[in-house]
């Protein structure tokens, strides 16, 4: 007896055991008998061939191995939800479905509800989807789409700019896990409108494949997480210059990649309109084991960062990134030819390319004195030590206490050294310092994870114990 296959068989998702598939074939196979379903697997491993058997092509595959052929009894296409919902709750075909309320379905008198279903939306896709391959008519089906989310769904970079005109108003794109390596640059009539790009979890070619979408006009965050990018870099911008590409370009997000030189994080200073920047998980972060210090030439490299890391960069600290920076790296400044003579101030094309903000941090701070670079050694920022004044000013009879204090020093262990010295708990201290610098300017030390330097707290200057 032949198996039933539903007339709309083609394309369908199937259950073979624990494996799902999809078909992409119906049909007799010459020299055996019956009808015999051509189906790619989900899992390429558990195919045989790509869609080709004895010289015949039957279907396609992505995978050179990812097809097979089973007979439909082998296949469960299992049941449409409503089915399945019916039978879960007992109704018959006479009993009406209706909506309810936002997530619900009237079953009859029965009302089910969808708990958590858009947040579940949000994450799972992963729908094996057959795209055109040829260029789509735009209509006006999807004129007012503006979401959309394409998430494991094998669709390419090609099939995406062939339904791009179907989508003229769109403003994000998630394409994550799709195996998309090669980008092309899009026509100039299509994603115009995009705003948001999710790409992770590609493993794109390299880092040149973005420049073909460098010129999407009104790009502002782009999502690169997990995309093998080692290295970025935007050739029509000199050193200290901004590029061209991205020019809208306000959040980038590049955690999890295998960008390794520091080289890379300079070229970001180049894109005119970045202010945020997620960069954990690469080599070069390895290259520094202080996560202070590591931050702070991060900050210092990039002039128009406002967040790095999902942390807000302060003015405080940016400047004290910024001064540290100039000091730390003036020796080679000097070796490189460096001058404090604007004349003779000509520092090498390699010191340039290693340290392009160099020059403009001179202009805004000006050039390192000699007496700030005698003894100091480069990415030595936790080893520095403060001489500071502890005072109680509305306790007189507390008389001021000198301590030295390491920069890479937290608030927190500030304050639990000044419970030794005073029996206070550090949940009841407020801590504010007094520059020599900025005379009666008192500045709250108001974040217990952050260190002294971050508040560019320097020799000299005097800490208020306050409870």
């Amino acid at each position: 007896m032949t198996a039933w296959v539903p007339s709309d068989a083609l394309g369908r998702r199937v259950l073979c055991g624990t494996e799902y598939a999809t078909v992409r074939y119906v049909g007799s196979v010459p020299s055996t008998a019956g009808i015999w379903l051509g189906v790619e697997w989900d899992d390429p491993q558990r195919g045989k061939h790509n869609g080709t058997y004895e010289g015949t092509q039957y279907f396609k595959c992505r995978h050179p191995r990812g097809g097979s052929f089973i007979r439909p009894n082998k296949a469960n296409f299992g049941v449409d939800f409503l089915t399945a919902v019916k039978d879960r709750y007992g109704l018959n075909d006479e009993q009406d479905v209706q909506r309810g309320t936002e997530n619900t379905l009237v079953f009859g008198k029965k009302a089910v509800e969808f708990v958590g279903m858009d947040s579940i939306a949000e994450q799972q896709s992963e729908n094996k989807m057959k795209f055109p391959s040829t260029s789509t008519s735009a209509s006006s089906v999807f004129s007012k789409l503006k979401i959309l989310a394409l998430n494991q769904t094998e669709i390419t970079w090609a099939e995406v700019l062939l339904c791009a005109p179907g989508w003229p108003a769109l403003e994000e794109l998630y394409l994550t896990s799709n195996n998309i390596t090669i980008l092309e640059r899009p026509d100039e009539n299509v994603l115009q409108t995009l705003k948001l790009l999710d790409l992770s979890d590609n493993q794109l070619l390299d880092g040149n494949q973005l420049h073909l979408i460098a010129h999407l006009p009104r790009l502002e965050h782009l999502i690169l997480r997990n995309s093998g990018i080692s290295s970025m870099h935007f050739p029509d911008a000199g050193f200290g210059c901004k590029t061209k590409m991205f020019p809208s370009l306000k959040r980038l997000a590049i955690n999890d990649n295998k960008i390794s030189q520091w080289s890379s994080i300079n070229e970001l200073d180049k894109l005119p309109s970045l202010r945020s920047l997620q960069c954990h998980n690469n080599p070069f972060m390895d290259t520094e084991k202080n996560p202070e210090t590591l931050r702070q030439l991060i900050i210092a490299k990039i002039s128009q960062l406002e967040v790095l890391n999902k942390s807000e960069i302060l003015p405080t600290e940016r400047k004290g990134a910024e001064l540290d920076y100039r000091k730390i790296f003036g020796n080679d400044w000097l070796a490189a030819g460096g001058n404090w003579n604007p004349e003779k101030n000509k520092p090498s094309e390699e010191f340039l390319a290693a340290h392009p903000r160099y020059p403009s941090l001179c202009l805004k701070y000006g050039a390192p004195e000699e007496g700030e670079l005698k003894g100091r050694q480069p990415l030595t920022l936790k080893n520095q030590l403060l001489t500071l004044t502890i005072k109680c000013p509305e306790k007189p009879e507390q008389k001021p206490v000198e301590k030295k204090l390491p920069e890479s020093m937290t608030i927190q262990r500030v304050k639990g050294l000044l419970y030794r010295l005073l029996k206070i708990p550090g949940s009841e201290l407020k801590l504010s310092y007094e520059s020599s610098k900025l005379e009666g300017k008192e500045v709250e030390l108001d974040n217990d994870l952050k260190p002294l330097q971050f508040y560019s707290i320097e020799n000299g200057d005097c800490v208020l114990v306050r409870w």
